[in-house]
């Protein structure tokens, strides 16, 4: 038996278990943990930045427009 620790960024584990199986036949059973959140260096509506495609990459697989709106779609109108 083998035992592989690492950090895997959350946006980035949806499908990781069954890429995982499919990958070593069945033989392996990942088991996940959170040890820590880090905040991501960047400015999210900054194209380019690391925030930026992770806010784009969310949006998509939640079938959401991918564009990073502004901050004024979110705040309560008077």
């Amino acid at each position: 038996m083998f035992v592989v620790k690492a950090y895997l960024p959350v946006n980035e584990s949806f499908g990781f278990n069954a890429d995982l199986r499919s990958n070593t036949g069945g033989q392996a059973f990942p088991q996940c943990v959170f040890v820590h959140w880090q905040i991501l260096p960047g400015d999210p509506p900054e194209t380019g930045t690391k925030p930026n495609q992770v806010v784009r990459e969310t949006r998509k697989r939640k079938g959401l427009k991918e564009c990073v709106l502004a901050l004024d779609n979110y705040l309560d109108k008077k």
